[in-house]
Order: structure tokens, then sequence, then C-alpha cells
């Protein structure tokens, strides 16, 4: 799908390259920078100081991306370019993409994080690429489905999700049998932050390995001691069950996701799985792979959605708890 240029700004959330920094390491004081000149095994922190900066986009066929006015990084009709993909890990294990780009006109670096980086956190590099793949600057967050997810209809029924069309019903956790309003489809390319995460056969009493983006929230109901937060009914996003054995991430290649859209955030059952459908915002819509958000506010341009009630979890909780706890024990 190609982009309109009457679709609204894609916004995203940058820092000045030079606020994060090699404080260990053979660069020693730089600046993150290209691929070629950045070493793995540096250590790296987000300056204390550091303020992110709204960097309003559109994507224009002929020149890539296009700064938008009120963008607080450059001027209208000025290009950014996407130059290094930076891949560090935390102290706990949790892997962090950065991109690296280029403010053509004013020659200047700037930082994109794929996920929520902190100041004086120590972030190893274990490896940069000059060439970031075909991931957009706009390709921050993926909630959706894999190709041939079974999605439970109102009838009791598993449909595969790519053959569901708007107006069928759905079972849903809270609100019963509802109609679909959309089902949208991206394609990318299974790489870093949008490899997708798969849930092994039993894990989570799913019959067959559920197959989804890494931001996909799961659905988890525990009371009494086995609460994990403050109420009874947590999301977990799929990329925090990683654990390499029981859930793990598929990279490489392409993979085609599917969003699915009701008139309300749902709990949806996927390979029996009770997961959420995609919350529309405007905060997730802005995050969201060019292709979904322009086909959602194309056709539904007036819905927004409250989030579906209940606590989120997110890894340091499930790091304490243990992952083991949550996954169904096998015969």
């Amino acid at each position: 799908m190609t982009s309109s240029p009457h679709l609204p700004p894609q916004v995203v959330h940058v820092y000045e390259a030079d606020l994060i920094w090699v404080t260990s390491g053979a660069n020693h004081g730089d600046a993150l920078d290209l691929a070629a000149l950045s070493e793995p095994g540096d250590v790296y922190q987000l300056d204390r100081d550091a303020k992110p900066l709204r960097l309003l986009l559109s994507a224009d066929p002929d020149a890539g991306q296009i700064i938008c006015p009120g963008s607080e990084v450059g001027q209208a009709g000025e290009q950014i370019r996407l130059v290094a993909r930076h891949v560090m890990i935390t102290p706990e294990g949790d892997t962090v993409d950065i991109l690296l780009i280029h403010h053509e006109e004013a020659h200047q670096f700037y930082a994109l994080p794929l996920s929520p980086i902190i100041p004086r956190v120590d972030y190893t590099l274990l490896e940069a690429t000059d060439d970031p793949g075909d991931v957009r600057l706009s390709d921050l967050v993926c909630i959706a489905f894999t190709t041939g997810t079974l999605i439970t209809m109102a009838g009791g029924a598993q449909r595969p999700i790519e053959t569901l069309t708007p107006g069928e019903r759905v079972l849903t956790r809270d609100n019963g049998p509802q109609p679909v309003r959309l089902v949208a489809k991206t394609t990318l390319r299974a790489l870093g932050s949008f490899a997708p995460v798969v849930i092994s056969a039993g894990t989570l009493g799913n019959e067959s390995d559920l197959v989804v983006a890494p931001h996909h929230r799961v659905f988890l109901y525990r009371r009494g001691e086995r609460r994990l937060g403050d109420t009874a009914e947590i999301l977990v996003q799929a990329k925090h069950l990683v654990d390499g054995e029981h859930v793990w991430r598929r990279e490489g290649g392409y993979v085609d996701y599917y969003a699915l859209v009701f008139d309300h955030h749902e709990i949806v059952y996927a390979e029996g799985v009770p997961v959420e459908s995609l919350q529309v915002s405007e905060a997730t819509l802005s995050l969201m792979p060019e292709e979904l958000t322009a086909e959602i506010r194309a056709r539904l341009p007036d819905l927004t959605h409250t989030p579906h009630f209940g606590t989120e979890a997110g890894k340091d909780l499930l790091d304490m708890v243990g992952r083991e706890a949550l996954f169904r024990k096998k015969d």
C-alpha cells in the first residue's frame, strides 16, 4: 500500500546521537556512530540530561522519509535517512535495537531506540550494521498475529486469521461474540525487534505453536497467591515471555502480520490462548507500521479505544517470579 500525502504524520522520539556515548571500551568517549566506526563490546550510556525530541515524518515515494511541520528536528520538507542499526544488551539480558538516522540538510545524527532506554544504564554493543533492512522509522510497534493463527469464532470453530473478513463474529472473553471491523495486514522483515515470538505448543495451554509480534500482549488470569500484580488480570508482552526454551524469537526472512480491530479493545482467543486485539489510539497508531496505520485511519477514521482493564507485567516482574510459574507443566 502506498502512502497518502493526506495521512497524518508519523511521530517518533529521537535523541541527539552524541547523548549516547561509550563509557567503557575501545571507543571510550565517542558518541553513537556509523557501523564501521563502532566496536562490539563497547558499553554505552544515555546521558542523564538527555531529552527526547519529537520527529514528525511522512513517507514520500520519491524522496523517502520527509520531515513534517511541527517537528522538533529540522524543517518541513527536509529529509531523514536510516544509516545504521545497533543491537545492544542490558545487564539483565534484554536486547535493544537503536537505529541511527541522518538529518541530511543539517548533517546531524540522531538515535531512535526501538525500545525505551534509560539514562545511566549500561548498554553493551553486540553488533552494528550499515544495512538496517527495510525497517522504517514508523515501524516501532506491531501488535499482530502471523499467518495461520487459529482464531476462535462465535460458534466455537477455529479459523485461520487470514481467512477472516469484516463483519464476521469472533468470540471475545468479556463481551461474547463481536463483529470484526477490520483485518489489516502488513509484511515486515523478521529482523531484530520485528522477529516474531513463538510460544511453543503446550506452554500456555495452546495445542499448536502461537506465533505473534513481540509487542502483542497475552492475557493471564492469576488470583490469590498466584497473583502477579495489583489485579488478577495481567497483560504480558510476548517478548517478555521469551526464555529460549518454551518461548523464543524466530528471525530470518519476512513475516506477514495480521491485526484484528473491533469496536472495543478486546481479549480474543488465538490457538486457544486469550490475547489482546489491536488497541486503536493515537499513541499506538503513531508507532505502528505504515501500512497498518494507513489502512486503519482510512477505513475507521473516528475509532479510538479505551484500553482493556488489567495490569501490564513487565520483564522485571517476570524475572522476579520466574517464567516457569506462568507456563503449563508438560507431562
